[in-house]
């Protein structure tokens, strides 16, 4: 093992990698949008990948050497613990030495990786990590867990878990100057309650508003970002410019697509001395939401179905969406010919208020056999600058890394098609700078999707007033979590 160990580290230090799109969302499509869209000012990218080409084999060849290179104190298998296959699509096409056997199974060198895959819907994911995690360590060696994934909204569970379900950046090897480029609200999203960071992330997800160029040059009078954030820059201007886009015949989003802008922004946590508290900002978002769907401005979909997804097209006759980088890619079908996507029709702005909106975490499970190849994989796929790079330029994903996004920002390398050519990531930077994670808490998900149910049978006339879904939330939340009150 320490043969091992000493090679990979060394590796970690020395091997890079950049060769030839992104997110934590639902969708677990990997197909680049530069495929689909039209070309971009791309220039300084393909001179960087070529520089850097030559690099990519020897990278493989030298991390596939190093994973061979396995003694008897470490295991033969993998097993990768997800819920949809953006991670996987992500070690694929970016992790060095990696080979792809079939949708659930790879190789790196002579371990063999086992990919498990069990959707989020229904609390699926989790239910199936609380059945395994507690007791991984006396699992039988070639069925433990080496790595699961986590989001932001439920992390947290996982991170303060008594007994340890994840192993510490310390235990693991990884120090603060590896993760020194890394931007905080990251790194404290897997802060345990006693200050060990227990994950670690290739993402940073600053978020903003994703906007139909056509339709504003349509309605608005252009397309420029500038100009559009300008007429954006407030939840009273928003509301003036759907009034102006329901004239128009578009819509200009649904409420479920602002509620992260609002819940983001919030004075306080859901959980307070163990009371749920409804923030003013979110009942903001209600009072804002409800007006703006009566007036038949906004909509009511539900996130990622049929109707929602009718605003990716020409026809949806949809102003915006809101969200990070990841759903430039995952979201918005970049890689259907007759998306708007496709053809780079869309604009990025911060718009009313700064957001984030998910990420992934990769955590050790604590009982792997794989310690080593498992902080070799955290190190190349989240602190590598070139692998890094080669993520932002493929995936047109946001990474989490401070001076490859200043490098993006700085030239035409960052510029996406998907866009326009728009190059986001001096926005993407400024706002992962702003997040601030002192209102997290472990009740997150549950409180953020009980409330959006509720609030929806408002918006959609199932309840006369907003005290009657309140009080369908507050059953709703109790009932999820008994150790809790409400008002």
């Amino acid at each position: 093992m320490k043969k091992r160990m000493q090679k990979l580290f060394s590796l970690a230090l020395v091997v890079s990698m950049t060769a030839a799109l992104a997110g934590c969302g639902s969708s677990s499509s990997s197909t680049s949008a530069s495929s689909a869209a039209p070309a971009a000012d791309t220039t300084a990218a393909a001179e960087t990948t070529a520089a850097a080409a030559e690099t990519t084999a020897a990278a493989a060849e030298t991390t596939t050497e190093a994973a061979a290179d396995t003694s008897a104190d470490e295991g033969k298998t993998l097993n990768i613990q997800c819920w949809n296959t953006e991670f996987q699509s992500r070690i694929t096409d970016h992790y060095p030495g990696y080979e792809k056997v079939d949708d659930t199974h790879g190789k790196i060198g002579d371990v063999d990786v086992v990919w498990t895959i069990t959707p989020s819907d229904d609390n699926a994911y989790q239910n199936n990590l609380d059945s395994i995690l507690p007791d991984n360590a006396n699992a039988d060696p070639d069925s433990r867990v080496d790595i699961f994934l986590v989001e932001a909204d439920y992390a947290l569970k996982y991170m303060n878990a008594d007994p340890a379900v994840a192993m510490s950046m310390d235990e693991l090897g990884i120090t603060s100057d590896d993760l020194s480029k890394q931007y905080q609200y990251t790194k404290d999203i897997v802060t345990d309650s006693n200050g060990e960071q227990r994950g670690i992330s290739w993402q940073a997800c600053s978020a903003g508003l994703i906007y139909n160029r056509e339709a504003a040059k349509e309605v608005l009078g252009t397309d420029d970002p500038d100009e559009v954030q300008g007429m954006l820059d407030s939840w009273d201007k928003f509301a003036d410019v759907a009034k102006k886009m329901k004239d128009a015949g578009y819509t200009m989003c649904s409420v479920n697509d602002t509620y992260r802008v609002y819940s983001n922004n919030v004075s306080g946590p859901w959980v307070q001395d163990g009371k749920v508290v409804v923030d003013d900002n979110i009942k903001k978002w209600v009072d804002d939401s409800k007006a703006l769907a009566d007036a038949g401005e906004e909509n009511t979909y539900e996130l990622w179905g049929d109707d929602w997804a009718k605003g990716k097209y020409p026809d949806g006759k949809v102003f915006c969406y809101f969200g990070p980088a990841w759903f430039f890619n995952f979201s918005l079908s970049a890689d259907d010919a007759s998306s708007i996507a496709a053809n780079g029709g869309w604009g990025f702005i911060t718009g009313p208020q700064s957001f984030y909106w998910g990420g992934t975490w990769i955590c050790a499970a604590e009982g792997t056999d794989n310690p080593t190849l498992v902080k070799d994989i955290m190190l190349k796929m989240c602190t590598d600058d070139d692998i890094m790079t080669e993520i932002a330029q493929k995936d047109s994903d946001c990474v989490n890394n401070s001076a490859v996004l200043e490098k993006l920002a700085s030239d035409d390398s960052g510029n996406l098609a998907i866009l326009g050519g728009q190059n986001p990531y001096s926005m993407l930077a400024a706002g992962a700078e702003k997040v601030d994670m002192s209102n997290i808490s472990d009740y997150d998900q549950g409180c953020n999707e009980e409330f959006q149910t509720a609030m929806k049978g408002y918006f959609d006339g199932s309840y006369a007033t907003y005290d009657d879904a309140l009080a369908a939330f507050n059953t709703a939340i109790t009932e999820k979590y008994p150790d809790l009150t409400t008002d």
